[in-house]
C-alpha cells in the first residue's frame, strides 16, 4: 500500500502554441487565457506523524509558480513544459497540470 500527500492549486495566465499544424483548433495559435489546475501527490509511510506538512507544501509550490511564471505569460509553455519543471523541481511521484480543469497531462514518476 502507498500512501501520498495530495497539493492542489491554480493559477491563471496566457500562453500560445505558436505552430499548431491543426486547423481546427487554429486559434490556439494566438495568446489566450487558462486557469492552471496543478496537482501534485508525494509519497509518505504510513504512520501518524505528517511526514510532509500540505499547506507548507502548497505554498512552496505557488511561491515557486509565482516565481517562474511571475508575468502570467507563459509564451509557449505547455502542460507538458510545466508538469516537467515542477517534477525536477519537488520530485513528487505524480503532478498534472489542467487548462481550466478540463483538459491537461499527467506525469508519473519512474
Amino acid at each position: 500500500m502507498q500512501m501520498n500527500v495530495v497539493i492542489t492549486t491554480r493559477f491563471e495566465a496566457v500562453h500560445a502554441w505558436y505552430n499548431c499544424p491543426y486547423d481546427d483548433v487554429s486559434y490556439l495559435c494566438y495568446p489566450h487565457r487558462h486557469v492552471f489546475y496543478v496537482t501534485m501527490k508525494f509519497k509518505v509511510s504510513d504512520n501518524r506523524n505528517r511526514e510532509m506538512e500540505f499547506i507548507r507544501l502548497k505554498n512552496k509550490v505557488d511561491v515557486f509558480i509565482e516565481s517562474a511564471w511571475k508575468n502570467k505569460d507563459l509564451g509557449d509553455v505547455s502542460c507538458e513544459d510545466m508538469c516537467r519543471r515542477l517534477m525536477n523541481a519537488f520530485h513528487p511521484v505524480y503532478v498534472s497540470v489542467f487548462e481550466d480543469n478540463e483538459n491537461g497531462v499527467e506525469l508519473m514518476a519512474d
